[in-house]
């Protein structure tokens, strides 16, 4: 099974995200320092590349480690929190996670922070989600042909694929300085935009020299020397976990919630037409490769009010509602131009832009880049 050409595998084998984790009181920052320079017999770009498209994954177990330091302002977390996901609300700060992968049809993820944990679970077509914090349950079946898989967090090897997807004439590929993570040896392979247009001065993808999968992933930022967002393992083993540990076993006094198959949905091409499919947002993109442009319309949906609504109407127990969330957009900056008036939200790596007619721009991209194609 090829990681680079498999969705399950790219989606579960290094999830990004997790809860914090403290040492000593400290965060666990120093667990991406990589040791000597291991001497590694020499390969080129072209050959790492192919080692990366076609290495195979049969199981593995690890923790993983993400740092995020994106400049982003407090919205962030409380668009996370406004999801009812807590890990798509962790976009900055350090996180650690444990992760199981026993094919494609068993996986694991474990979350844990200072104050309980949160796990996802999927066992053949049987996925749990737990959160012990409020020791509730949820339980779902995929469908028959599986492809409803449960939502994860981003990996290095899916982020890797993305990055893979965004080579050519723009992009610079480089070997880079070989590494210990994990106790591993691994090869570097580095990807620089020549658009200067794009956020992104480079990418780097730390292989393991045996296995030929990623053990880190690295961004950073024009301008900056430290990455601005890394992921790696700080322990990972490569055989193929017990069964046992895919199987949930709801913990006593839990409060168990059963979701049907279709309460999620899946493909646009499975939905029946519909109220629901008018009020989806209507999405292009422009441009190519890092400097590719998302142009979101929200139909109905009307400015930042709409942005709002659209990310927080469905909000979790605890979490903001819309009118919270549509303030905290409302204190984002006012930009306008030619191309219309809105609210700029920047970050070191990415600019994301709300347009008082509806629209949603964003992009790896200078300001002024989605200026242009706010224009267009």
């Amino acid at each position: 099974m090829s990681v680079m050409k498999n969705r399950a595998v790219l989606r579960w084998l290094v999830p990004v995200t997790a809860g914090v984790a403290v040492i000593g009181g400290g965060a666990a920052v120093g667990t991406f320092a990589a040791g000597a320079d291991p001497a590694l017999p020499p390969r080129s770009a072209a050959q790492l590349l192919d080692d990366l498209r076609t290495s195979r994954l049969d199981g593995l177990s690890g923790t993983v480690v993400q740092r995020a330091d994106l400049g982003l302002p407090p919205i962030a977390a409380l668009a996370g929190q406004a999801s009812g996901n807590q890990l798509a609300g962790l976009v900055s700060g350090t996180h650690t996670l444990r992760v199981w992968y026993g094919g494609e049809d068993r996986q694991r993820l474990a979350l844990v922070d200072t104050l309980g944990e949160q796990d996802v679970l999927r066992n053949g077509r049987d996925v749990w989600t737990w959160n012990s914090r409020e020791n509730t349950a949820v339980h779902r079946k995929l469908p028959a042909d599986g492809k409803d898989l449960p939502s994860a967090p981003a990996t290095p090897a899916d982020a890797a694929q993305q990055a893979l997807a965004a080579i050519d004439p723009t992009t610079a590929v480089t070997v880079g300085r070989s590494a210990t993570v994990a106790g591993r040896d691994a090869y570097e392979l580095v990807l620089t935009p020549r658009d200067k247009a794009s956020l992104v001065h480079q990418v780097r993808i730390a292989l393991d020299a045996k296995e030929h999968v990623p053990l880190r992933f690295e961004v950073l930022a024009d301008g900056q020397d430290e990455p601005a967002f890394e992921v790696a393992f700080t322990q990972v083993d490569f055989r193929t976990p017990d069964a046992d540990q895919f199987r949930f076993n709801p913990p006593p006094g839990v409060k168990v919630t059963e979701e049907s198959a279709d309460a999620r949905p899946g493909p646009a091409t499975d939905r029946k037409p519909g109220a629901a499919d008018a009020k989806r947002p209507d999405v292009r993109t422009v441009g190519t490769g890092w400097t590719t442009v998302v142009v979101a319309t929200l139909g109905d949906a009307a400015g930042l009010d709409g942005a709002a609504k659209a990310g927080g109407t469905k909000a979790g127990a605890g979490a903001p509602d819309a009118d919270m969330l549509a303030k905290v957009l409302g204190d984002l900056p006012k930009v306008s131009g030619d191309w219309g008036s809105g609210r700029l939200l920047s970050g070191k790596l990415f600019s994301v832009l709300l347009t008082d007619d509806g629209r949603v721009v964003a992009g790896l991209v200078t300001p002024e880049r989605l200026y242009q194609a706010a224009k267009g």
